[in-house]
């Protein structure tokens, strides 16, 4: 379990290795991207407050990056932070999110970014519920929620058995 100590040392000595590595140009990105994801993961803007996806959204599953599809958060760790962004406790793995410290706008915070295509995702704060401490607050317009049965219809696929479901975005 990750805490506030862990993410100020990687936001100041280096974060963990991701898993791999998805590296794209600008114009790659916004060919990819629909404009608001463009702008949030590569742009580093902010959706509206309680105007988003996710923010009152506790279906399971997993929350992928929605640049990449890297595993970033489980809806286990999914939580009502009354932030106005989807919030959790703990990323998936320790090596799914990146970590800078982000003194824009006259504040004092970590922004996180998806470890692997170096997305923007939102920020880490210290003020979140036990035992570990920690609120991801996180942009909906960063993240796509993969449903259990879609990862069972995927895990399926990688065995040979079945047809994924088609992905809507």
């Amino acid at each position: 379990m990750l805490r506030w100590l862990d993410v100020v040392t990687f936001a100041r000595y280096g974060n963990p290795e991701p898993p791999r590595r998805v590296e794209k140009s600008a114009a790659e990105w916004a060919q990819l991207l629909p404009p608001e994801q463009f702008r949030v993961l590569r742009e580093q803007a902010t959706e509206p407050p309680y105007r988003n996806a996710y923010c009152r959204a506790y279906e399971p599953g997993e929350y992928v990056c929605a640049g990449c599809g890297s595993l970033l958060f489980s809806a286990a760790t999914k939580y009502h932070a009354i932030s106005g962004w989807p919030s959790f406790t703990q990323p998936a793995h320790k090596n799914a999110i990146w970590y800078r410290f982000d003194h824009s706008h006259h504040m004092q915070r970590v922004e996180v970014r998806c470890n692997v295509c170096q997305g923007h995702l939102g920020h880490v704060f210290a003020d979140g519920p036990a035992p570990g401490g920690l609120r991801y607050c996180i942009n909906s317009a960063s993240l796509r929620l993969v449903a259990p049965e879609q990862e069972d219809a995927k895990s399926a696929v990688s065995l040979g058995v079945g047809s994924a479901p088609p992905q809507s975005e």
